[in-house]
């Protein structure tokens, strides 16, 4: 730690703000990855005399293994206790809340900090979490906020019904926690609109990359690579996607299919994947990151995001139209938000609507042409990066005490 001087007349002291994400690096996922930019990119913010504007501590129970906290411009407190987590948020100025985690804000509460929660799923709507009605994992139409709390205790019924009890329970005690604090931040407004908290501000998930895109589309006489990248659970919707292209492989058509990720249904997809006329046409690659990444997305045509639930903005889906990709994904509420004419959209879990858009786009490379690059342009504006730092910036200023 080094030394504080003392900042230039007409200068205020940085802002102390912690971030509790229950969930950190070296995790992977959605949440983690925008904690992190967001955590580097308010570190990055100075006043105008160069001062730092926040001091930013980050709290997370998740164990730093071989990841280097050290080489981050914040500090990060791995697994505190409840009094260590007391005694931070007493230190801090405002507190951020990447989800309604119910001990952050309690103790907030009790410190009478300003806090704000973002919300990266569904946890003040659903026992669940995902606005799914497990376990045929079909899209809920909000049974909770509907008053048709019984479908929800059957709804999670498979995990027991003291568990199913506990999550509908915890599921008032977030929405009545979030409903008083200071601001709710989500990353789309349609996911704002189901939620429907006080003092709720859109502000879109920002993409740190700006790079070129990664490829020219292959020619119409290639083989096309279709991709899919998350992780292979039932929501996520592999399943369909491989559907979808055993339909077209029946119709003679040149398809490749690339699978990106891991998950506890990879052994089932690996088995239909064997299956005919599948057999041969299918690649997985398990988890990439970094160069890995870009060199398999590289000579891939498009990317499918064929999730049926749980998705309250589609990083993934933003991620690949910054990469000058074209997208077909499912027609969830926020993917249709963040893709706007960036992209193909389909009816969710429809195969054979999904076949139909793949088929627009192996007969019209042209149409390929034109949504990648309309899904490049629309991701560098919507998920513009520091839009969306300066946005959060803007409300810890105001709420600051």
């Amino acid at each position: 730690m080094t030394a504080k001087t003392a900042s230039p007349a007409g200068e205020s002291a940085a802002m102390k703000l912690l971030l509790y994400s229950h969930f950190f690096a070296p995790s992977v996922g959605g949440v983690e990855t925008l904690v992190l930019s967001l955590a580097r990119g308010l570190a990055a913010l100075r006043q105008p005399g160069g001062d730092p504007e926040f001091e930013i501590s980050l709290a997370t129970q998740t164990p730093e293994d071989k990841f280097d906290d050290d080489a981050l411009p914040f500090r990060v407190v791995r697994r505190p206790n409840l009094i260590h987590l007391w005694d931070m948020i007493r230190a801090s100025d405002a507190v951020h809340v990447a989800g309604p985690a119910l001990s952050p804000i309690v103790l907030g509460i009790l410190a009478r900090k300003p806090i704000v929660v973002e919300h990266h799923g569904f946890q003040t709507i659903c026992p669940n979490g995902q606005l799914l009605i497990e376990p045929e994992g079909i899209p809920c139409p909000g049974h909770f906020m509907a008053g048709h709390h019984a479908k929800c205790l059957r709804c999670n019924s498979g995990l027991g019904w003291f568990a199913s009890s506990k999550l509908w329970l915890l599921t008032f005690a977030r929405r009545f926690l979030c409903r008083r604090v200071s601001s709710n931040i989500v990353p789309t407004a349609w996911l704002g609109g189901l939620l429907q908290l006080p003092r709720a501000i859109t502000i879109p998930h920002g993409l740190e990359s700006t790079a070129q895109p990664l490829t020219q589309l292959p020619s119409r006489a290639k083989s096309t690579v279709v991709a899919f990248q998350g992780r292979l659970v039932t929501t996520k919707g592999a399943r369909i996607l491989f559907e979808a292209v055993r339909i077209l492989l029946e119709q003679n058509r040149a398809i490749e299919l690339l699978i990106i990720g891991d998950g506890a249904e990879r052994a089932t997809l690996e088995n239909f994947s064997r299956e005919a006329p599948l057999d041969g046409h299918v690649r997985f690659a398990g988890r990439l990151f970094g160069t890995e990444l870009d060199a398999a997305l590289a000579q891939s045509s498009l990317v499918v995001v064929p999730s049926l639930g749980g998705e309250v903005f589609g990083l993934v889906v933003a991620e690949n139209m910054l990469r000058g990709l074209p997208v077909i994904t499912s027609d969830l509420g926020a993917f249709v938000e963040v893709v706007g004419q960036g992209g193909l959209t389909f009816e969710t879990g429809n195969a054979e609507a999904l076949a139909k858009e793949l088929a627009r786009i192996l007969d019209d490379p042209a149409l390929a042409a034109r949504l990648g690059q309309s899904a490049r342009e629309r991701a560098l504006d919507v998920c513009d990066f520091g839009r969306m730092v300066e946005a959060h910036a803007r409300i810890y200023r105001q709420i600051r005490p």
